[in-house]
């Protein structure tokens, strides 16, 4: 049967997936994981992992474009005709999965920095609890980019028979010290910030440290040469092109992301390294037990191409493919017509 976009079945929803025991040794409460839902029902199920400020809305509908809707859709790569995809608001995120802005029920208010310490593996863990809840047993695919690539390669060692396949792009066996050195820039900017009052500032007040730590990312996820070839120094009213991006980029995201959750996600980050507790990065990635593909774009600062092919060439069964790319890490943001393919022909 064919379908019009329209009528590919869309759906968001919830579930509750009750205590979580954490990496830390702590519990968490009544976890709950928001969700998107998009492709006809019966066909096998792709699970999406988000990056750093994505959100669950990665293909949308015909109102609210997602922002993975370049590649996943009605007629796109992976195409929601054949594929059922599915993708969880992370855990401490602050769109409607649990984190930070969380009630806590313990003293009925916001978690804030009450919040426990995260990792990555316990992302994987609460999407694996939500995944029994809807009664889902098995997986075709997993695919993530940069913090959504750190939760595949968690995926296939955590439950390495779960899914079919495992694609990572832009993203590293461990988190680099350059990234991290970033990183603390960005945390120590929202720290810093007067209005942020210990992590206790007041909804919807603006952190203007947030926005600081926005236009550091945005720094580290383009090239040198993407920003000549955009900006080429081109100003007006005392104001550089350059200059005017960051600042709307900036208020842009302390718009709609919380503070605390930023910090928290780039604490998780941080923490990234698939061989702790497991022997190192090199013996960890021979313990994989599905067909993976990894992907490294040109230009990108904190997930370097090299680190991604040489964890490409030790783990099994691993394809590697190098793009191309001014946009830096962004890559795998952007310009899909030079990588999509891999992935169609890699599923």
């Amino acid at each position: 049967m064919a379908y019009l976009q329209s009528e590919i079945p869309y759906q968001t929803g919830e579930v509750s997936i009750g205590p979580l025991s954490l990496s830390s040794g702590e519990t968490l409460e009544n976890v709950t994981l928001t969700y998107e839902l998009v492709g006809v029902s019966g066909k096998p199920i792709i699970l999406v992992c988000h990056a750093l400020t994505g959100n669950h809305i990665t293909v949308g509908n015909e109102i609210t474009a997602g922002w993975w809707d370049g590649l996943i859709g009605h007629d796109r790569a992976i195409s929601t005709m054949h594929y059922q995809v599915l993708t969880f608001n992370v855990l401490g995120g602050c769109n409607g999965s649990t984190g930070p802005t969380s009630l806590d029920p313990k003293t009925g208010t916001s978690y804030r920095t009450t919040f426990p310490k995260i990792t990555v593996r316990d992302m994987v863990q609460a999407q694996y609890l939500a995944l029994e809840k809807l009664h889902i047993k098995s997986l075709h695919a997993i695919i993530g980019g940069s913090l959504g690539g750190m939760q595949v390669l968690e995926w296939g060692l955590l439950f390495p028979t779960f899914m079919n396949k495992l694609i990572s792009l832009a993203s590293t066996p461990r988190f680099s010290d350059y990234g991290i050195a970033f990183n603390h820039i960005a945390e120590a900017t929202i720290r810093n910030d007067p209005n942020w009052q210990n992590g206790r500032y007041f909804a919807n007040q603006q952190i203007h440290g947030l926005e600081i730590a926005r236009m550091v990312g945005m720094v580290t996820y383009r090239s040198a040469a993407l920003f000549t070839e955009r900006f080429d120094r081109k100003h007006s009213n005392d104001c550089y092109a350059v200059s005017s991006y960051l600042n709307y980029q900036g208020k842009k995201l302390a718009n709609r992301f919380d503070a605390n959750s930023y910090i928290y996600l780039l604490q998780a980050m941080n923490n990234h390294d698939i061989g702790r507790n497991r022997g190192g990065w090199k013996k960890a990635c021979q313990l994989y037990r599905r067909p993976l593909l990894a992907i490294g774009y040109a230009n990108d600062l904190i997930y370097e191409p090299k680190h991604i092919q040489q964890f490409a060439e030790i783990a099994p069964n691993c394809t590697y493919h190098y793009v191309e790319t001014i946009f830096g890490h962004d890559g795998f943001l952007t310009e899909y017509q030079k990588w999509e393919n891999y992935i169609a022909d890699f599923i």
